[in-house]
């Protein structure tokens, strides 16, 4: 029994309102690199469903950029750590690791040779650093600025130069090696966001919060001008990215537009409008052999087109925030994956492609807890906003009508056939049948946690957190209390019954999973012990012999029903976060979400 992994589908960037997203291209313009969380994400520009994680930093990461050699990245977090690791290994072996100061690292800056690293950000004593690659020793002080240094860059030819931009309206210039202050240019008059030289390194830009785009000598910092006259957007500018040849570049800006330059008649050649949304403001962009990509408030990548500006010739979509939970179901003969996010967002997945659309219109305003799908191919969705949407999944739009407000906030649900489900809310267990509440268990004397229904739709087990399950008959549109309680081995977690309606699995807080054999009266038929934390989600197997649970413990295991020796783990399924979803696609491969907001697809041989 083994595993391997076989796909990742990533994680978006993780965006902030008015703060600049830095993107790192590979200089052999391949893939194109940005973070999430802990994770710094390398994905393939021209198929972006080819991703790779790196998930080594203790602290969520801010920056990272390859080196101009391309076999190394450098990565930045906000303890102030910078990690200088391996592209060619799958395993990204560490080189070094420095701290150049306490505090937030916002941009990383390279050397031509790939000798000496630049770091500035929001350090105590100081905001920046530049030093030796191999050995950390410094090659000169970056100093000049009174406030914290939000962008930096290093002219990519001889004689060295270095500049930085700061919160104090200010770029500083710098000659070396080793790098000396050589002058302050204060043109801006709100924070500078971001500065890059020219591939050519004949000129630098300088872009800022007050909409303006300011050219300097790339080596005397002499002022050459501006872009777009008295101001070059209408909202404040977080990235530029100059054009391979130095001829043009292309700035992202809060006003929801990406423009294109040319740099030597100072004007715009193309807008590109990119919505009218406050999460269409655009906080970073890049530029690639002949890609040009901007990144949205919202996380979605946009792919430009010079030839039809308002139209991305592709929007990379997915979660940037935590993914909750998940279900697979069958469509046209294609299997199609539903992950629901902890900001609310429901995004479907092609399990063979990675190509990802949302869920369309106004939905979940908060936590997706759980979903599932029922007979009639709509997906029901339990949220933290005290609501249970049905969704038509051959629309795949929300509908205002089809909405269910409950009294208190749901945990989770589970659909039975005919048109029914159930509902654990806050101190209630409520009956669903046909997009309505038809009966609902109050005073109940216990908390209820999980609950599965019977495929044969009979049967509702409900899970409690005295550690109890209770069994209830589905008598017409009423729950019996059948007088049956199971016991597990602690507060109940989640519940699910195989599919074919034998066995029901119940896993609870002290890290134990009980299997129960529905035609013996519910005898135990084993429990199942591994997980080092408490278990938090199951999934039954097509084949209905084998299970698999998730943990806190950031492990997956995949058990035998028939014999709880014989099991798959996988370690680290998620690195440094806990696994919140488990989903079966076929009888050989498991998907697996998680707080990194990634989406895992495993091979199993079984």
């Amino acid at each position: 029994m083994s595993y391997e992994l076989k796909r990742v589908f990533a994680s978006l960037p993780q965006m902030e309102r008015g703060v600049a997203k830095v993107l790192g291209g590979d200089p052999k313009g391949n893939n194109f690199l940005y973070t999430n969380g802990k994770s710094v994400i390398i994905r393939n520009i021209d198929n972006p469903a080819i991703a790779d994680i790196y998930t080594e930093h203790p602290h969520p990461v801010n920056v990272a950029k390859y080196s101009p050699s391309g076999f190394y990245i450098a990565s930045g977090d906000v303890s102030g750590k910078i990690r200088i690791w391996d592209t060619t290994q799958k395993e990204h072996l560490l080189k070094y690791e420095y701290q150049p100061f306490g505090g937030k690292i916002k941009d990383i800056a390279w050397t031509e040779d790939s000798k000496r690293i630049a770091v500035v950000g929001e350090g105590r004593e100081k905001f920046g650093a530049v030093f030796l690659w191999d050995s950390g020793s410094s090659v000169g002080e970056i100093v000049g600025h009174s406030k914290i240094i939000n962008t930096v860059d290093i002219k990519q030819t001889r004689p060295y130069r270095l500049v930085t931009g700061s919160d104090d309206n200010c770029t500083t210039f710098l000659e070396g090696p080793p790098f000396k202050f050589k002058c302050t240019l204060s043109d801006h008059s709100r924070f500078v966001n971001c500065v890059r030289f020219s591939p050519d390194g004949s000129r630098y830009a300088s872009a800022g919060a007050d909409g303006q785009i300011f050219l300097y000598d790339g080596k005397t910092a002499e002022k050459q001008g501006t872009l777009g006259g008295a101001k070059a957007h209408e909202g404040g500018i977080y990235a530029v990215c100059w054009s391979p040849d130095s001829s043009q570049l292309i700035s992202a800006s809060g006003d929801k537009t990406v423009k294109l330059w040319d740099v030597a008649t100072g004007t715009a050649v193309t807008t590109f409008t990119l919505g009218s949304d406050v999460l269409d403001q655009q906080l970073g962009c890049l530029w690639v052999k002949n890609h040009l990509l901007s990144v949205s408030l919202s996380g979605y990548i946009n792919y430009l087109d010079k030839n039809s500006p308002n139209r991305p010739l592709r929007v990379i979509k997915g979660h940037s925030k935590a993914i909750q939970c998940l279900t697979v179901h069958k469509e046209d003969g294609k299997s199609v994956i539903y992950s629901g996010g902890q900001d609310g967002h429901i995004n479907y997945w092609d399990a063979e492609t990675g190509e990802n659309e949302a869920i369309t219109g106004k939905g979940h305003s908060n936590l997706v807890a759980r979903m599932d799908v029922d007979e009639s191919n709509r997906l029901v969705s339990c949220s933290m906003d005290d609501t249970i949407r049905y969704t038509d999944l051959g629309k795949k739009e929300y509908s205002a009508s089809d909405l269910l407000k409950m009294d208190v906030q749901p945990k989770t649900v589970s659909v039975g056939p005919g048109g029914l489900a159930v509902a654990v809310c806050i101190g209630q267990v409520v009956l669903l049948k046909d997009k309505r509440k038809v009966f609902t268990l109050d005073n109940l004397g216990y908390e209820p946690e999980a609950c599965a229904f019977h495929p044969g739709g009979g049967t509702v087990a409900v899970g409690g957190a005295d550690g109890k399950v209770r069994l209830y008959s589905v008598q017409g549109n009423t729950l019996k209390d059948d007088g049956k309680d199971l016991e597990a081995k602690g507060p109940v977690t989640d519940m699910q019954f195989s599919r074919d309606g034998a066995f029901l699995a119940v896993s609870d807080e002290k890290k134990v999973i009980t299997v129960f054999t529905v035609a013996d009266g519910y005898a135990v038929k084993n429990d199942f012990y591994g997980h080092h934390a408490k278990v938090l989600c199951l999934a039954w197997s097509p084949d209905n012999d084998h299970f698999a649970s998730g943990g806190m413990d950031m492990m997956v295991y995949v058990w035998t029903v028939n014999d709880a020796d014989k099991r798959i783990k996988i370690p680290d399924s998620h690195r440094l976060h806990h696994v919140s979803g488990l989903a079966w696609l076929n009888e050989n491969t498991l998907i697996t979400t998680s707080h990194d907001s990634c989406v895992k697809q495993w091979t199993l041989k079984i």
